[in-house]
């Protein structure tokens, strides 16, 4: 199978942006302040599809991007600890034109958001994020009893989960997006839209090296560095969305520590939700989104007036 089930049809556009020495396939919808949406395991841009609508027709123009190793962008041999991932965030803002831009992640696409505001905040103007604990509580979300452990000490197997994931047309990924969610989704086309998507070459490896980097690089001089790097605080104004039902990372282990953020930080839950509330409760998450983002505008305008 080609990389033609990433290209889903809808009133988006889709290209191709160089950036940070790869490329990466985005789908476009809408004009205004850039917000830059990042999905996680085990998706592909179209996670955010309700979000995408949303944001353009409140105004801001939105850009959902295939992460480094999934659905059309490319799979290269290596590039999947949080700095390189960080580094191809900042490079997309600025190869779609603009200096920042709302970034906002669900799972790993969080993840990527959190070290973006610390290692690159000239180009993260805010960040939300959905089921991603900030780095600094990730052990402890996982530590917490919640499916998230089991799937990461198992990842670490070599060849074996990639097998695993892609067997029988990619049922598997069926069954983890239902044991990962709360009652009633997904649906069956849902479900077929990403085990196409998973079944793309290469895939299932890249997207699972993700995973083998956190558990394996705790020990290591670049896990190290990454971790006492990521002590420093983020200071744009914070959105943490996380489904009440969270199976994986349980909502109390999953909110941000005091002491990481410095700006304006925000904590919702939603109701119902497991780990995937943009798509279980996709109208639910877009209205919290767009209030936070109104008030961020409320905000800038206000300190416009201030220094005119």
């Amino acid at each position: 199978m080609d990389d033609s089930a990433a290209y889903v049809d809808g009133p988006w556009t889709h290209r191709t942006v160089n950036a940070a020495g790869a490329r990466f396939h985005v789908a476009e919808l809408g004009e205004g302040p850039l917000v830059l949406l990042l999905h996680g395991f085990p998706q592909f841009w179209w996670a955010w599809r309700d979000q995408l609508t949303a944001l353009a027709e409140a105004g801001h123009r939105a850009v959902a991007a295939d992460l480094r190793g999934y659905g059309a962008s490319d799979k290269t041999p290596r590039g999947y600890d949080p700095l390189t991932l960080a580094l191809d965030a900042a490079g997309l803002i600025r190869a779609l034109g603009e200096r920042e831009a709302v970034v906002v992640g669900h799972g790993v696409g969080g993840l990527i958001g959190w070290t973006a505001a610390v290692h690159h905040p000239e180009a993260v103007r805010a960040l939300a994020v959905v089921s991603a604990p900030h780095p600094r509580g990730a052990l402890r979300a996982f530590l917490s009893g919640g499916a998230g452990l089991a799937h990461m000490l198992r990842a670490q197997l070599p060849i074996l989960p990639e097998h695993r994931f892609l067997a029988d047309g990619c049922v598997r990924i069926g069954e983890l997006l239902r044991d990962w969610s709360g009652p009633g989704w997904p649906g069956t086309e849902v479900e077929e839209q990403y085990r196409k998507a998973f079944a793309i070459p290469k895939v299932s490896h890249c997207s699972l090296e993700y995973h083998r980097w956190i558990l394996r690089s705790r020990l290591r001089p670049d896990g190290l560095r990454y971790s006492a790097r990521m002590r420093a605080p983020v200071h744009v104004p914070v959105l943490q969305l996380h489904g009440s039902l969270d199976p994986v990372c349980p909502p109390p282990a999953a909110r941000a520590p005091q002491g990481v953020t410095t700006g304006a930080y925000r904590w919702r839950q939603i109701p119902g939700a497991g780990h995937f509330p943009h798509e279980e409760r996709p109208e639910a998450v877009s209205e919290e989104l767009l209030a936070w983002l109104a008030q961020l505008g409320a905000a800038d305008a206000g300190e416009d007036r201030t220094h005119s």
